[in-house]
């Protein structure tokens, strides 16, 4: 005989979907970040712009790495192509700028699709191998002389930082061009993360994690490999181009030696830490990226890195699944503890 089970008034409300307070709290954090350039100083408000390009970049790696299980070291290419993309068409052709972020998305789209088939005859290692030539190689054909006359060779090229179409100020102070270009690339970044959000937590998302895990069995269930992972391939790096589109813009300036290898190296070191297959760890990780390495250098100016490598060997043993994944243990067993 089947039961029934009562559920209280007091326990339905104890149990209301988490999607309202996630909105209300998603709703607030806007509103802090719009207004926050307006409160901190120029150099505070660069380093802002920074951190939203990096977390758009991790999240186009995390999509790849985390949730389709593809490791890449090769991402600082596609970066370094969004970058190029924007700076060519901005002062080679006079493109306005808002026109160039889709311009590089779409190339690296392509690029990344591209290298997507070879890819999938390569195990994880092996991919990671290629990919990582690929970061190496891209610097130097950006300095190829054949190509100055678009690249700018060693000596890259200057841009103009975009003005803001519209005048206005909070509290006396002026929309200026680093606030301007903050203003950006948080809407462009808040785009991103609410379209990985929707698709990653549907039908795709689970079909990306199925082929993470087993790709025999989702091959069998009907999913098309081939296709899937090259797809995943070009978003995540159309991802990261967008991310170098806006870096050029804010930075106002490229150069082959801006892209090296390492790039790539600290992007995977973002993800990782921030957390793999987690939309909120991409923000996490570019925090740790940007910040931790500043702070290894003020500890100690003759070995940063040293610092650096102890404080990320700590991150790990404290928090094996990431910054991401600790918050999200610690939360579940705060609820385990109150059902209890």
């Amino acid at each position: 005989m089947s039961r029934i089970s009562v559920v209280s008034p007091e326990h339905a409300v104890s149990t209301r979907p988490a999607s309202v307070w996630a909105t209300i709290g998603i709703a607030i954090s806007a509103v802090v970040l719009v207004v926050l350039p307006f409160v901190v100083p120029d150099y505070l408000v660069f380093q802002g712009t920074l951190l939203l390009v990096y977390a758009i970049a991790l999240l186009g790696l995390n999509i790849l790495v985390g949730y389709n299980g593809q490791l890449s070291l090769g991402h600082s290419a596609f970066y370094a192509i969004g970058a190029y993309c924007t700076a060519i068409a901005m002062d080679r052709f006079g493109v306005p700028y808002w026109l160039t972020v889709p311009l590089a998305a779409g190339v690296c789209f392509v690029f990344g699709f591209l290298m997507g088939f070879p890819a999938l005859r390569l195990g994880s290692i092996y991919l990671a191998l290629a990919t990582f030539a690929l970061a190496l190689a891209t610097p130097q054909l950006l300095k190829y002389k054949k190509l100055e006359a678009w690249t700018g060779g060693t000596q890259g090229i200057i841009l103009n930082k975009p003005d803001s179409p519209i005048s206005f100020s909070i509290a006396g102070v002026p929309l200026n061009e680093d606030r301007w270009m903050y203003l950006l690339t948080l809407a462009v970044a808040g785009l991103l993360f609410w379209l990985a959000a929707n698709l990653l937590r549907g039908r795709i998302g689970r079909a990306l994690i199925a082929i993470r895990d087993h790709p025999i069995a989702a091959a069998a269930m009907g999913i098309n490999l081939p296709i899937v992972k090259s797809t995943t391939f070009g978003v995540s790096a159309a991802y990261t181009g967008i991310a170098g589109a806006l870096s050029a813009m804010a930075i106002g300036f490229v150069s082959p030696d801006s892209y090296p290898g390492m790039l790539s190296i600290t992007m995977l070191v973002g993800v990782v830490v921030g957390g793999l297959a987690s939309i909120p760890g991409a923000f996490l990780g570019a925090i740790f990226i940007l910040i931790v390495p500043d702070f290894a250098e003020q500890i100690s100016k003759s070995a940063p890195s040293a610092i650096y490598g102890l404080l990320l060997i700590g991150v790990m043993l404290v928090m094996p699944s990431g910054i991401a994944g600790a918050i999200r243990n610690l939360w579940r067993s705060r609820l385990r503890s109150k059902s209890e």
